[in-house]
């Protein structure tokens, strides 16, 4: 077991603030309307696709927006659109909510995406192009086994 003491020293307390103030960013985003603008968008570019391709399309957008904010800031952000998109697009909500939940979880592409891989960056001594260099390949299967795992257990209609 490693002593409290040791797991405070090593943490990174600039990273710790960084996570922290990232959280207001997704309800700034709320509230400039920048979270309409891109539901909006999402309903133009998903209103042709199918149902799979729908909530392949929110996972996506999760797993993208997720390295900029954080994962809490992203289901922040995310979640609200790709609820409103889904009933848009006549679908319930919950599968659609589900894979915001994946994405912004599944971030391994960069350190920042998930306060898991920004705490280990230091101490483990990986650098910034370890994780899109693993995280690629490995976000892959995610898409692959998620989108059809999330109809299963909660249908589209």
């Amino acid at each position: 077991m490693i002593p409290a003491r040791e797991v405070y020293a090593a943490m990174d307390g600039p990273i710790l603030v960084m996570l922290a103030a990232l959280i207001p960013v997704g309800g700034s985003l709320r509230t400039s309307g920048a979270s309409d603008t891109l539901a909006h968008w999402l309903a133009e570019v998903g209103a042709g696709l199918p149902g799979w391709g729908a909530l392949l399309l929110v996972l996506a957008v999760a797993m993208a927006v997720t390295p900029f904010l954080n994962n809490a800031a992203t289901v922040l952000v995310v979640a609200p659109i790709a609820a409103s998109f889904a009933r848009s697009l006549g679908y319930r909500p919950e599968a659609f909510l589900m894979a915001v939940a994946i994405g912004a979880g599944c971030d391994v592409l960069t350190p920042i995406g998930h306060q898991c891989n920004t705490l280990v960056i230091g101490p483990g001594g990986y650098r910034f192009a370890d994780y899109p260099r693993l995280g690629l390949p490995l976000s892959l299967p995610v898409l692959l086994v998620s989108v059809p795992a999330l109809i299963v257990v909660w249908p589209l209609h």
